[in-house]
């Protein structure tokens, strides 16, 4: 699992690149990016199948903001993502949401142009290795 980030060079946009891997995806046909973006549709953000087995989807995000979400595998498993830039607890279930920060990078704001940067798992509390399952979010 991934977020892979880039920055508009205006520093207005993120667009963000949300990738479920093949064993966190367990075998799922349909996987589908759920959250705040797309007021919590759980069919509104098909992500697309690879050959190897990943599922991937790119969403375009207002900068310097955190948007919760989660993954929707066959329309009834619930799954954060394992490298979410962090992770809160949800209103709605007894489970965490996972977060995505698009901050802009202090080089952006200074004028320099950043590689795309994937997250690799700021956690505000450490979320093991396997796929949590729940009802819903």
């Amino acid at each position: 699992m991934s977020l892979k980030k880039t920055f508009s060079s205006d520093g207005k946009k993120c667009t963000v690149v949300f990738t479920v891997n093949p064993e966190a995806a367990a075998g799922a046909s349909k996987v589908y990016l759920v959250g705040e973006f797309n007021s919590w549709n759980p069919t509104a953000t098909p992500m697309k199948k690879d050959p190897a087995g990943s599922f991937s989807v790119k969403k375009q995000l207002d900068t310097n903001k955190e948007f919760q979400f989660r993954y929707c595998l066959d329309g009834n498993i619930w799954i954060n993502d394992w490298k979410a830039d962090k992770y809160v607890r949800s209103e709605l279930a007894n489970d965490d949401n996972s977060v995505v920060d698009t901050t802009v990078p202090k080089s952006l704001k200074a004028g320099k142009t950043p590689a795309a940067k994937e997250t690799g798992g700021k956690t505000a509390a450490k979320k093991s290795a396997a796929p949590k399952k729940s009802a819903k979010k």
